[in-house]
């Protein structure tokens, strides 16, 4: 497997590990698997015990693609959705334990799943996904074309340190928090905002500090309520620790 390099917005190397492209078409796989025992379930369902079919028999070809279209769309937009919804996974990637994140190292947002859609509707067609598959391997982050275009990579998540591991605080169990609006952050943002801080503190680059609290304002609307910067840090990455223990 090979390694994936990204330099945050806030310069903060951040290593991971590229999915390689044997996991990567395994989950493919196991996506379509679940895709065909959908087909099967359906048609099992609604064409055969329900008797849909008779009445294609004499509907108009209109009424039979619109039919057969609208039970389609859950195996067109499979991976578009479950990405979305699922943080850059799908049920065969999370089965493969890889997932989609962008190279910068943030969350990626609806409109690179969307473009990695409908890349793959392309890598798809043209060559039944070979053009997919000789630019996963021939790049160097095991990206196919669609991955390019958004700016996005898979990464596996198979190693003992996940995202959760390196953004934990310790925390009382009576502990109050102080600024709710700290859910605006994600998991990735505030690992890159506790390695950030901790750069910046051993380096005493105080200026650096400052500029990580004014970025940290500027997403959540926060007001920092702290005499200090690193104070105001510290509270930010307990109260994060805080609401998404208790979510």
């Amino acid at each position: 497997m090979s390694e994936l390099s990204i330099t945050t917005t806030q310069n903060v190397n951040i290593n991971f590990t590229a999915a390689s492209v044997g996991d990567r078409l395994v989950a493919q796989l196991l996506d379509l698997a679940i895709k065909i025992a959908y087909v099967v379930v359906v048609y099992s369902v609604f064409f055969y015990w329900i008797g849909l079919n008779d009445y294609l028999d004499s509907a108009d070809t209109w009424s039979v693609t619109a039919i057969v279209m609208l039970f389609g769309l859950p195996v067109i937009f499979y991976s578009l959705v479950q990405e979305s919804l699922m943080e850059g996974q799908t049920f065969g990637k999370k089965i493969m334990k890889i997932k989609v994140i962008k190279i910068d190292g943030y969350q990626a947002s609806f409109g690179d799943y969307l473009i990695r859609w409908l890349f793959r509707l392309i890598e798809i067609s043209i060559g039944n996904g070979i053009i997919g598959l000789i630019a996963m391997v021939v790049s160097s982050k095991n990206q196919r074309l669609g991955d390019m275009a958004a700016g996005t990579a898979v990464i596996s998540l198979k190693n003992n340190i996940n995202i959760n591991h390196t953004i934990l605080q310790e925390i009382n169990d009576d502990y109050v928090p102080t600024y709710p609006m700290v859910i605006k952050l994600s998991d990735n943002d505030v690992r890159i905002i506790k390695e950030t801080y901790e750069a910046a503190l051993k380096n005493k680059d105080f200026k650096l500090i400052y500029k990580l609290v004014e970025k940290i304002e500027s997403v959540t609307g926060i007001k920092p309520q702290q005499a200090y910067d690193s104070e105001f840090i510290k509270v930010v990455l307990k109260d994060y620790n805080y609401y998404t223990r208790n979510m």
